[in-house]
C-alpha cells in the first residue's frame, strides 16, 4: 500500500476478531512509534504492551469507564501510552512558547502505531476515555506519570465506514486566515 492508501484505509475499529497478533507485528508498530519525530528529540513516551489475557481484561474494564468503550475487551492487544519526562530543551521550549510539546509528540507517535497497524492488516482505535488511576495501579505505573491514551490492536471484524469529513476547502487557506 502507498502511504495515501494507508491513510485512507485507517479507521477506528471497534470490533475485533479473537486472532492472536504476533509479537513481530506488535514490534513493527512500536518501532514506528520509536521513529516518530519529537520536539528536541525528547521522545517522551513509553508504551506498555498488554497482551496477557487476564491483565488485558482488567485494562479493558478500566477502559469501560462509565459504560464507555465496551469493545476494548475484544482487542487481543492494548497498548498503554505513558507520558515520560521531556528533555530540558523541550521543557524550556514548552514553557517559553506555552505549548505542551509532549502531548503533540505523543499524538504523532500514536498515529505512527496506528498507520503501521493498518499497513499490517490490523485495526486500531485510540482511546482517551478510561480510568487512568485504575490503569496506572494495574500496570505499576508511577503515580507521577500520565497515561493520556490507550490503543487497541487486533484484526478488524467490522466493515470499513464511509468517512464523513468537512469540505476540504473549509480546513485550509493560503497566506491568511
Amino acid at each position: 500500500m502507498t502511504l495515501r492508501e494507508i491513510i485512507e484505509k485507517r479507521q477506528s475499529n471497534r470490533k475485533y476478531k479473537p486472532d492472536i497478533i504476533s509479537r513481530e507485528q506488535i514490534m513493527q508498530c512500536i518501532t514506528a512509534a520509536h521513529l516518530a519525530p519529537s520536539a528536541c528529540n525528547a521522545q517522551a513516551w513509553k508504551f506498555i504492551i498488554v497482551d496477557e489475557p487476564s491483565i488485558r481484561q482488567q485494562v479493558a474494564e478500566a477502559a469501560n469507564d462509565m459504560g464507555m468503550n465496551k469493545f476494548v475487551a475484544q482487542a487481543p492487544v492494548i497498548i498503554v501510552a505513558v507520558m515520560e519526562s521531556a528533555n530540558a530543551t523541550s521543557k524550556i521550549g514548552s514553557t517559553i512558547k506555552r505549548k505542551d510539546y509532549t502531548n503533540i509528540d505523543m499524538g504523532i507517535a500514536v498515529e505512527n502505531i496506528c498507520l503501521q497497524a493498518t499497513e499490517l492488516g490490523l485495526g486500531s482505535c485510540i482511546i482517551g476515555w478510561f480510568n487512568e488511576r485504575q490503569v496506572k495501579k494495574l500496570l505499576g505505573i508511577p503515580f507521577t506519570k500520565r497515561v493520556p491514551l490507550l490503543i487497541t490492536l487486533g484484526y478488524p471484524d467490522d466493515q470499513p465506514r464511509a468517512r464523513n469529513r468537512k469540505k476540504l476547502e473549509s480546513i485550509y487557506s493560503y497566506n491568511k486566515y
